[in-house]
């Protein structure tokens, strides 16, 4: 509760902020203290002190998985905003309403973890999506931006319609929204509600970019303006697929048995299509954005398996893809060209960024010692652990070999090829908090124990 009252909060003051300073620094501090104490403030939840005490009546549930993914994203989104503020400030004129919607994303991001009613996970989808589809089309005077932002607005808006049908014919079935009060057991199983749950699953599919509705996310996310799609491919994906788990763990969990096959042929079909189709990219970009969509096909195993070892999995990967891809698109932003021939000596003339960005692709690619290695060890024992459809491991792991060659591509352009130099200067800071960035992963995946230790407080 803490996190959500106050970020809807902050980001009113944000809105002013634009007002009451003229130049774009005091905003930036404004904007980054601001996320820290939110960030404390969802800390000090955690340890039972709670700002704000009001009766949800059963339509949230802050619980310690809900606010410990809140650290991972506050948090998340602080490192988000210490490495690419200034490159948000030269994508317009309106600084302090970007930052402002990034806290109403947040917003957004703590219902969807919280919801207990189908009413609030669909608000918290739509308070997350709605900023989206504004700092899509933030480049005002780029074309592609404002491609995107309406390709990305029609999608969304079908997306919403079917998963309202989807709310409506469960609501038809079971008489109430709240998830507690809902009776889906295998003898009272019908029609109308498995027709509702399929909706429900394509709807969340499409949030999470997950194959066969993926088919927007590559021209969105090549379209927005590079700063803002690092934030819509991490930070909210991972919460979009928090509130699947809590959707189809809590609602539709003695189902299992009617979903589970759906949810396994998207995972397959997801992991082939982001691939595969990522190994031909010749823009860094664009490989970027179908790599995540293979991402979401890890992350969906968290749906598949619906375990002990799969809800900490999600979290492990959340904050290892999080942290890994922030780190990428931080650099990206500094190129000047995007194709893989733009990274050619890079180690030559920004060792760091070069260093910094290997980092960030060996987890990505789940190299051992990193963060990304143990997300996806955890998922692929999650679903080991499930005793069905194990060619679906087989499958994921041979799907991790072939992301490897193109992660591997941009290392090998950066550190075995000659190039002029494609890239503008990173500041000081922004090399320190890289590198700090680079360690938190190194750390996180050499001593998972400790950091899964803090969700059980």
């Amino acid at each position: 509760m803490n996190a959500l009252v106050l970020s809807a909060i902050l980001g009113v003051v944000m809105m002013f902020s634009g007002v009451v300073f003229q130049k774009n620094a005091p905003i930036k501090t404004t904007g980054i203290i601001a996320m820290i104490l939110l960030f404390l403030a969802n800390c000090m939840e955690m340890r039972g002190i709670r700002f704000f005490k009001f009766d949800v009546s059963g339509f949230m549930a802050f619980d310690s998985y809900a606010l410990f993914f809140n650290g991972i994203a506050i948090f998340a989104t602080l490192i988000y905003l210490l490495i690419t503020s200034s490159q948000m400030e030269k994508v317009g004129k309106n600084f302090a309403d970007y930052l402002a919607l990034i806290f109403f994303i947040i917003a957004g991001i703590t219902i969807t973890t919280s919801f207990k009613s189908l009413l609030t996970l669909f608000l918290g989808i739509e308070i997350i999506s709605i900023p989206l589809y504004i700092l899509t089309g933030a480049d005002k005077k780029n074309l592609k931006s404002n491609e995107a932002a309406l390709k990305y607005f029609l999608m969304g808006s079908f997306s919403t319609g079917i998963m309202l049908m989807g709310i409506a014919l469960i609501y038809g079935s079971q008489g109430t929204f709240t998830i507690d009060k809902m009776n889906f057991t295998v003898a009272a199983k019908s029609t109308l509600h498995i027709a509702g749950m399929l909706f429900l699953l394509f709807a969340m599919s499409f949030k999470a970019s997950v194959a066969p509705f993926h088919f927007w996310t590559p021209d969105v996310y090549d379209g927005a303006p590079t700063v803002f799609t690092s934030f819509m491919a991490t930070i909210v994906k991972a919460a979009v697929f928090v509130g699947f788990v809590r959707l189809f763990g809590g609602a539709f969990g003695k189902l299992e048995d009617t979903w589970s096959i759906w949810v396994a042929i998207m995972i397959a079909a997801t992991l082939f299509v982001g691939n595969i189709t990522a190994v031909f990219q010749q823009s860094v970009k664009r490989m970027l954005s179908y790599s995540s969509i293979a991402q979401a096909g890890f992350l969906l195993f968290g749906v598949y398996a619906m375990n002990d070892a799969a809800r900490e999995g999600l979290l492990i990967y959340s904050a290892a893809y999080c942290l890994a891809t922030i780190g990428i698109f931080a650099v990206l932003s500094k190129m000047t060209d995007y194709s893989f021939e733009g990274f050619n000596g890079l180690a030559k003339h920004q060792p760091v960024l070069a260093f910094t960005t290997t980092i960030c692709l060996l987890s990505l690619a789940g190299i051992p010692l990193t963060a990304g290695f143990l997300g996806k060890f955890y998922m692929l024992k999650a679903a080991i652990m499930t005793g069905q459809h194990l060619w679906l491991v087989i499958f994921a792991v041979v799907m991790a070999a072939v992301s490897v060659y193109y992660y591997f591509r941009v290392i090998q352009a950066m550190y075995f090829k000659e190039g002029p130099v494609q890239s503008v200067a990173a500041s000081s800071f922004e090399k320190y908090t890289l590198i700090a960035v680079c360690v938190l992963i190194i750390l996180l995946g050499i001593f998972p124990g400790t950091f899964l230790g803090w969700l059980y407080f």
